[in-house]
């Protein structure tokens, strides 16, 4: 018996998928930290000043490692 897709959408899934979905996310996140710190590195002092950052601020994200908030 199929489940129409608003029920299916509703059951929690297994501790396994969970478990991965949240390991999935985890590892998506570092990578969008790791990306956006390193172009962050390469704006200049106008675009900083733009989005109310000093150049020590933004070296200062910059240098932190990808796991770190």
């Amino acid at each position: 018996m199929s489940l129409p897709n608003n029920l299916q959408a509703a059951l929690p899934l297994p501790p396994f998928a969970r478990a991965a979905f949240g390991i999935a996310n985890t590892i998506l996140n570092w990578e969008l930290r790791r990306i956006t710190r390193r172009r962050l590195a390469l704006l200049d002092d106008y675009q900083l000043a733009d989005i109310g950052l000093t150049a020590e601020d933004a070296a200062m994200e910059a240098e932190k490692p990808f796991w770190r908030p």
